[in-house]
């Protein structure tokens, strides 16, 4: 059985990840993506605090192989307690 998809890989494919802001989230949240794709490029990290400060949002944009890859770094983020959401 295949699982259908939109996707045309390999892509490039923004996943954000939200939590409590701290001077490591955003190294939190890179290390678990960089665990199913080790090639993030400079510049493919950003940050962005909201409005009161409190959150933080991190934007981790990857060359996307499969869809089976894109489902483990979104189980492995889902999995981090700290991580609120993921998009």
């Amino acid at each position: 059985m295949t699982e259908e998809t939109l996707l045309e890989f390999p892509c490039a494919f923004p996943i954000k990840a939200m939590g409590k802001a701290a001077p490591d989230f955003d190294q939190l949240v890179v290390a678990i993506v960089r665990q199913h794709c080790p090639d993030i490029h400079e510049g493919a990290v950003k940050t962005r605090p909201s409005k009161g400060g409190k959150w933080l949002s991190v934007t981790v944009t990857i060359e996307a192989t499969s869809k089976q890859q894109l489902d483990a770094i979104y189980r492995a983020l889902n999995a981090e307690e700290r991580v609120v959401m993921v998009l």
